[in-house]
């Protein structure tokens, strides 16, 4: 199901560059471990049944009500809980191309895709494009279907307006998806939540298992929403080396590095595929970058990459550069 992933950095011994995961890695998260340290006695006892304590502090943060606010472990875990939720309704439509996991979700509890689909997954900045559907368009969406997923699990990286959680609470027909993965760069928690109108909530809570948020990932949460920093410290200047680093993809021959509104980005090479690619900068220069070929709906020849610091982004220029003149050569 999570096969073909990015970030697949454990199939790699010697990797020093990696521009295969999405999420930004120059966080300092040495206050949240030092804080976690203090915490360790959590583990003797059970944790919250529903995570209400962190419930409570996000609906806060986005001005809405704890009952408007369900707290998951990720996206993922959201995604398949959403999937089983309305599994009666039979029939669902995903914006593709896009993150597999709506797909596999929907095939394990018996969709069938279609493109009137009672439920509708939309990603919101979509991953692997970096494309924002502007908000009118979303809204548009869901007057066209039962109901609309907005995955927004990349609004954190992205300056591009998108729909607020106060935005939803009154309809009926939207869920909004968050990560607390992406916002704070720790994948290792399993944090997100989901914002929805009160009836929505309440049927996604009757499907959930108790339990589901660990002691541990619990006091992170609460410590990071508590704090409100999010991972990437200057936004406007990390979308801005984005730009320089596509550009300079650009000017190679045989690449094309496509548009994006985030962090991350799309690129095809003609002369060979994204795969072989993969592995001749994983094995020869120790970067590692994201085989986008398993995404429905792109090719052997699409890749993706996700910027990282100057000097890791003209590593990248120059290694793909001297692959693209072994290659006409």
């Amino acid at each position: 199901m999570i096969e073909g992933h990015g970030d697949d950095l454990y199939r790699y011994s010697d990797i020093k560059m990696n521009f295969s995961s999405n999420i930004y890695n120059g966080t300092d998260l040495s206050a949240l471990n030092d804080y976690l340290c203090t915490r360790m006695d959590a583990v003797r006892s059970y944790p919250e049944p529903s995570a209400a304590s962190l419930e409570r502090m996000i609906a806060d943060e986005c001005a809405i009500r704890p009952d408007e606010v369900m707290v998951t472990s990720g996206a993922v875990d959201a995604i398949y809980l959403i999937a089983q939720a309305y599994r009666h309704e039979g029939s669902c439509r995903i914006i593709q191309p896009t993150f597999r996991e709506y797909e596999d979700a929907c095939r394990v509890f018996g969709y069938q895709e279609r493109e009137d689909g009672a439920l509708c997954w939309l990603c919101n900045p979509n991953n692997p494009t970096g494309s924002v559907m502007p908000v009118e368009d979303v809204l548009s969406l869901a007057r066209r279907h039962q109901l609309l997923i907005v995955d927004q699990s990349y609004e954190d990286y992205t300056m591009a307006p998108l729909l607020r959680p106060a935005d939803v609470e009154s309809r009926d027909n939207i869920i909004l998806l968050h990560s607390m993965t992406k916002r704070y760069a720790v994948p290792g928690l399993r944090l997100g939540y989901i914002t929805a109108s009160s009836q929505v909530i309440s049927r996604l809570r009757e499907q959930y298992r108790p339990w589901a948020i660990n002691a541990l990932s619990l006091e992170a949460g609460k410590w990071l929403v508590a704090r409100g920093i999010t991972a990437i410290p200057d936004l406007p200047s990390y979308l801005a080396e984005t730009e320089r680093l596509r550009q300079a993809l650009n000017k190679i021959e045989g690449i094309e590095a496509l548009g994006t509104q985030t962090n991350f980005f799309l690129c095809t090479i003609r002369q060979t595929t994204a795969s072989k690619l993969k592995e001749y900068l994983a094995h020869e220069h120790g970067i590692l970058i994201r085989d986008a070929s398993n995404f429905t709906g792109l090719s052997p020849h699409h890749f993706r990459v996700a910027t990282q610091s100057p000097a890791e982004n003209d590593a990248l220029v120059t290694a793909i550069m001297s692959y693209a003149l072994h290659q006409l050569n």
